[in-house]
């Protein structure tokens, strides 16, 4: 996929270091210097602030994923008006945001009668949201001019590290809960000021620009009726993403919050590839439909598909063969509260799966979105909300943690399928051959072969031999099927780079 690979594993290598950071911070630092109740409160903090920031863009980033590529040639940098009027939109947002804060706190407090704790905090869910709310609308210009690598570094690697100096400083005793739970809320300041001194020293990217465009001046009114049926769209894409958190601590309390935040962690892992493809993605799909180009269009939405299957198979299989392992090294880090982690084993088998099959539609609300029936994603992103809300209500309320896992579980079939539906419809789209059938039954075969038959009693040598044994028969699989040539051309010219030789007696 010529950028889109490159670019796309070198912002999987930041994805991945920010996991395995936080990864140490959630699985290790936390359960060690925190209760299930405090990771809780951090879970709740977070995802009301992305909930809420999305919010107060009003629907701008949309237009700057999809309108920046006409300013740009059109306009050039400098007398480009998009950055400061999306600017001006956003802070409109967070002002309507604060006002109505202001004006329903005491309905907020008393809603949150299961969460004293988050209640006595949830003035920090502001300065948190507001750091956000620019971070992520200079994120859109920054993918708009191919800087989707950095953007990713900051918001995975780089926001997992400052927020594990904050637990150190809390472990240590250096600040108190309170005093962590500020400094957190301003986790996302420094990135933020360091993405804008990128794009500032680009030259390719001003907020100065005060008169209208003569391409606004003709645009503005596709532009607000596409800002605001894909706001909707998103936003509501965005609280179907959160709302089993704010279920979780308003009926059931913050410790289940805890819970659930690590289980939805392990099987976000499955986002990786996901997310570096999706920030390289867009920019280039906007493109290709600005110039028609349907052949690179289907070109990406078949590789997506094939790469993105094959790496979320691979992970989740070392995902769901590790899942007790997880279980009783928590357990055993968690002197505090004497373990009390068994609810994550069937939690994280059930995300996972609704991860993976996320993953095996590839990048098709992408294509959706960056296209000219982008109404449809609204509509879908609807559905998906009115289908989750109640039925997240009506299984957690029955079945605990659990009945909310398979709630995500059966919208994200409902909702990628009726994606799938309509992009095969419309432009005949279909990635899918009989390699990738094939290549899903046998690998499932592996994983449940493996998980019933191989069993050690001791964690680290279970952990060892299951994995190691997973990845030799994984790899053989996978280069018997060949289900995803890019990433088997790309292995083998890393492994032929650094181990010279290797590949000789084939090549003769």
């Amino acid at each position: 996929m010529g950028i889109i690979q490159k670019q796309s594993i070198q912002s999987s290598l930041f994805i991945i270091l920010g996991f395995l950071i936080g990864a140490i911070n959630l699985l290790i630092l936390f359960p060690l210097f925190f209760t299930k109740n405090d990771m809780g409160l951090v879970r709740a903090l977070i995802d009301t602030g992305a909930t809420l920031s999305v919010f107060c863009t009003l629907g701008t980033l949309p237009v700057v994923y999809k309108f920046y590529p006409f300013y740009n040639q059109y306009l050039g940098a400098r007398k480009n008006d998009l950055p400061l009027i999306t600017f001006i939109v956003n802070m409109i947002g967070f002002a309507i945001l604060i006002v109505l804060g202001w004006q329903q706190k005491d309905f907020i407090i008393r809603k949150l009668g299961k969460s004293p704790s988050f209640a006595a905090h949830f003035s920090y869910v502001y300065p948190y949201t507001f750091f956000l709310l620019l971070f992520i609308w200079l994120e859109a210009f920054a993918w708009g001019l191919r800087k989707g690598v950095y953007t990713n570094f900051l918001r995975e690697t780089a926001i997992r590290i400052i927020t594990t100096f904050l637990i150190l400083a809390y472990g240590l005793k250096w600040i108190s809960l309170t005093n962590f739970i500020a400094l957190y809320s301003g986790v996302y300041l420094i990135p933020t000021l360091l993405l804008l001194y990128s794009l500032i020293k680009s030259k390719q990217w001003y907020l100065y620009r005060f008169q209208l465009s003569s391409v606004t001046r003709r645009l503005s009114k596709r532009m607000i009726n596409f800002a605001l049926f894909v706001f909707a769209g998103q936003f509501f894409n965005m609280l179907a993403r959160t709302n089993d958190t704010f279920l979780i601590f308003g009926l059931r309390g913050l410790s289940d919050t805890g819970i659930f935040a690590i289980a939805t962690y392990v099987s976000a892992i499955l986002e990786i590839p996901q997310r570096s493809l999706t920030s390289i993605s867009i920019p280039i799909l906007a493109v290709s439909w600005k110039n028609k180009d349907f052949a690179n269009i289907k070109h990406i939405y078949h590789k997506s598909v094939s790469n993105l299957l094959a790496i979320g198979l691979f992970c989740f299989g070392l995902i769901w063969l590790n899942i007790e392992n997880l279980v009783s090294f928590l357990n055993w880090v968690s002197h505090k509260e004497s373990g009390g982690y068994d609810a994550l084993t069937n939690l994280i088998f059930i995300l996972g799966l609704a991860k993976l099959i996320d993953l095996a539609t590839g990048v098709n609300g992408q294509i959706i979105g960056t296209s000219n029936y982008w109404r449809f994603d609204f509509f879908t992103n609807l559905f998906y909300i009115i289908l989750s809300l109640p039925l997240n209500y009506l299984l957690i309320k029955n079945y605990g943690l659990e009945g909310l896992a398979f709630s995500n579980l059966f919208a994200l079939i409902i909702y990628n399928s009726m994606r799938f539906g309509f992009l095969y419809k419309k432009f005949n789209l279909q990635p899918y051959t009989l390699k990738h059938a094939i290549f899903l039954v046998l690998s499932l075969a592996l994983m449940g072969s493996i998980h019933f038959g191989l069993h050690l009693n001791n964690i680290f040598w279970n952990l060892f031999i299951r994995s190691g044994f997973y990845i030799i028969c994984f790899a053989g699989l996978a280069i018997w099927i060949n289900p995803a040539p890019d990433i088997l051309a790309l292995v083998k010219k890393v492994l032929t780079e650094k181990i010279p030789g290797l590949f000789k007696q084939t090549q003769k």
